[in-house]
């Protein structure tokens, strides 16, 4: 076999009966990662894809370059204080990863960060983690977190060098620079060191990669020696957990999409309990977070009890824990009401003098601020206020992000971050006593680009249903909607995750070619509010997809991209939506990238011994109790519906490591496809063999897979020179 020719599998059947209907699989065969045969013909479809797209090399090396002349390689990012220190990270031209620095705080009066300057060492600069000197001995390297205590003495921080996300959790004393004897193996994410470091908390997982455990590490003794101090039974709730604003209690959540559970944890005692405020047989969604009121321990409680939008309460740990087993539930006193139009966030942060909570008003995430004298007014017998009513920072863009970034608790200010689809991001600091005038910190250089030179706007598509589904539109200021443009749609749609504004250096290079670059909110995001995403999940999904098309159908008519030079781009769970569209509408596309598409969804999700699989239930639906489920899933899984058409050029992209969208699923669908391809264009199969669900590790690599993908699909459009 030459690499010009694809490679075959070979085919041994498997049957699976669910609900009466008997689906064969000739390739399941590909599950087994560490049979030599299997990844033999991994290596083998990398090698047939480096054949196929070889004339794609020039192209895709002048696309890496622009993005990597247009980068700062060396930057900094703005001081954080937090302590006695004030932290920030350095990356350097030449180096994949970043360098975590500190200064010692010489005002403990003033938040007015150091100004760093790139290649200029601070006085008292710290190195205390040089990520690139512990990625040299790795082919794969990335960190699940950084911990430090309250005094800066000691750092916990955890590693995985496979690109499996099973991590390492590892103590240095940031004194000496020496790491300490103990380690523990196998940890989900991150570490998290009480304020004293005495003490680290970390998660473990199951077989299905859900982090069920939560131990407590005393630092100085053995992993074997960790106390177990919450195990989740349950298998459809994932776990997650976080100190307090004030840090004095762990906040710990066991939930999925549709309700979720609430403890807390006194980090002062070792030998403390969780105590468990509000139960998953309450079947709500909501966030927990202690503050202090005058003296009074009180609960700042966002819940769905009063509409899907959320609404935020007033309540104690007491009365919470009174009602549990109570068929009625009273989330306390009302702070902010319900509205229609706005979608309030479940995270928010409490600070010592107000609370900021995040919202999202017409598809604009922004920060609200919650004053504690407006808190007072309701705990004392007063209204709840409207959340649209709230102060918030204002800019002149029409669309954009602002994110919260940092707020320690007895700081003057909280810091933002502010981007758009073509404003890079700016960092603010912003007083909470004077909101109006945001302090900027820094803005993001870009190399060589007239930012002017882009232009963007806001179409909405009317899907099936007659739904006005929004599209964010992307192009350069010479472009117009002339029918003639190559166009590339980008969607997702699942799991109530936005596809908010975001500047992206990479996305010029596409744009400089003429190529139209479409966003399309579809349902299944949040965008729009939880009934958004509920309108696009379980049994209503296809609209997920029919609204997909429906973009790009508008899109074509109103003259933004020619019929026959439209591409798609989906990663994920939006790789799903990829091999969806492919299905419904193959003629609409003349090439899809799907990036670690969960293709092969249905056999996933009937196994809940797979990774992740139970806690999809929420998302999906349950396909091994519910039949109809079955059949709906059964109609639009991308694997199970392969038909004999002609398919655009498509490239699947995976890791051989990743543990939430597993390589086999798109190796084989790639198998499907080919099979069924009644056309000439090529369908590949490119597997990043020591990479997980984020790709390759390293800002590098991440480049060169972005100008990969890119090049894919500029080459399909016919747009491969820059013409502006």
């Amino acid at each position: 076999m030459t690499t010009t020719t694809p490679p075959q599998a070979k085919q041994v059947p498997v049957e699976r009966t669910h609900h009466g209907d008997t689906f064969t699989d000739p390739y399941e065969w590909l599950r087994e990662k560490d049979s030599p045969e299997v990844r033999a013909h991994l290596e083998a479809e990398n090698a047939y894809t480096d054949a196929v797209t070889a004339e794609q090399q020039p192209l895709r090396e002048a696309i890496f370059e622009e993005i990597r002349h247009r980068t700062v390689e060396t930057d900094l990012s703005v001081p954080s204080r937090r302590g006695g220190f004030w932290y920030f990270s350095r990356t350097i031209e030449g180096e994949q990863h970043p360098i975590f620095c500190r200064v010692p705080v010489e005002d403990p009066e003033s938040w007015e960060p150091p100004q760093v300057e790139a290649g200029v060492e601070l006085d008292g600069e710290q190195v205390y983690f040089d990520t690139n000197a512990e990625a040299a001995e790795h082919p794969f390297y990335s960190i699940g977190g950084l911990s430090i205590s309250a005094d800066g003495s000691l750092l916990a921080y955890t590693e995985d060098t496979s690109g499996d996300e099973h991590y390492t959790l590892r103590l240095r004393s940031l004194t000496t620079g020496e790491n300490l004897a103990e380690q523990v193996d196998s940890v989900h994410g991150g570490g998290l060191l009480e304020p004293t470091g005495q003490r680290v908390y970390y998660m473990v997982a199951d077989a299905a990669w859900r982090p069920y455990r939560l131990y407590q590490h005393t630092v100085g003794t053995a992993a074997e020696e960790d106390r177990l101090v919450l195990e989740i039974g349950d298998e459809q709730l994932w776990t997650g957990f976080g100190l307090s604003a004030d840090k004095k209690e762990l906040v710990i959540v066991s939930g999925n999409s549709e309700y979720n559970a609430t403890r807390t944890l006194d980090v002062s005692d070792p030998s403390a309990e969780p105590r468990l405020l509000i139960p998953e047989t309450r079947r709500l969604l909501h966030s927990a977070e202690p503050i202090e009121l005058d003296g009074e321990r009180r609960i700042v409680l966002v819940h769905s009890a009063e509409g899907p939008n959320n609404s935020v309460s007033l309540t104690t740990a007491e009365e919470l824990e009174a009602q549990i087993g109570a068929e009625t539930f009273s989330p306390g006193r009302p702070l902010l009401s319900h509205e229609d139009t706005v979608k309030v966030d479940e995270h928010l942060i409490v600070t010592a003098s107000q609370v900021l909570v995040t919202a999202r008003v017409d598809t604009v995430e922004s920060v609200f601020l919650l004053p504690l004298d407006t808190i007072r007014q309701v705990r004392d017998g007063g209204a709840p206020v409207a959340p649209s009513s709230l102060d918030s920072p204002q800019f002149e863009e029409e669309l954009y992000t602002l994110s919260l970034a940092a707020a320690e608790y007895e700081a003057p200010i909280f810091r933002v971050v502010y981007t758009s689809w073509l404003t890079p991001p700016r960092i603010y600091d912003i007083a909470h006593d004077d909101v109006a005038a945001p302090a900027l910190r820094r803005q993001t250089p870009v190399h060589d680009v007239d930012l002017d030179a882009y232009r963007t706007s806001r179409v909405w598509a009317t899907a099936e249903d007659g739904t006005q589904v929004p599209v964010t539109v992307i192009h350069h200021r010479d472009v117009t909607a002339d029918g003639t443009n190559p166009l590339l749609v980008y969607g997702y749609g699942s799991y109530e995750i936005s596809m908010d504004p975001v500047f992206g250096i990479a996305r010029l290079s596409l744009l400089d070619r003429g190529i139209v670059f479409a966003i399309a909110h579809i349902r299944g995001g949040g965008e729009l509010g939880r009934a958004w995403y509920e309108a696009g999940k379980k049994l209503a999904k296809t609209n997920t997809f029919t609204d997909f098309i429906a973009a790009t159908d508008h899109l074509v008519a109103q003259g933004w991209g020619a019929a026959d030079r439209v591409a798609a781009l989906g990663g994920s769970a939006g790789g799903l939506l990829m091999g969806a569209v492919a299905n419904m509408a193959p003629e609409k596309y003349r090439a899809i990238v799907a990036q670690v598409p969960f293709v092969d969804n249905l056999t996933t999700i009937l196994d809940p011994n797979l990774p992740l699989s139970a806690l999809e239930w929420e998302e999906w639906g349950n396909p091994i109790e519910d039949a109809a489920v079955y059949e709906l899933m059964k109609s639009y899984a991308p694997y199970e519906n392969v038909r004999d058409t002609a398919y655009p050029a498509i490239a699947a992209v995976t890791s051989l490591h990743d543990t939430r969208v597993l390589y086999v699923e798109p190796a084989k669908w790639v198998q499907a496809l080919r099979e069924h391809q009644q056309g000439q264009a090529p369908i590949v199969f490119k597997c990043e063999m020591d990479g997980g669900h984020g790709g390759a590790s390293g800002r590098y690599e991440q480049w060169r897979e972005r100008a990969w993908d890119y090049a894919f699909l500029a080459h399909h459009l016919g747009a491969a020179e820059p013409v502006r």
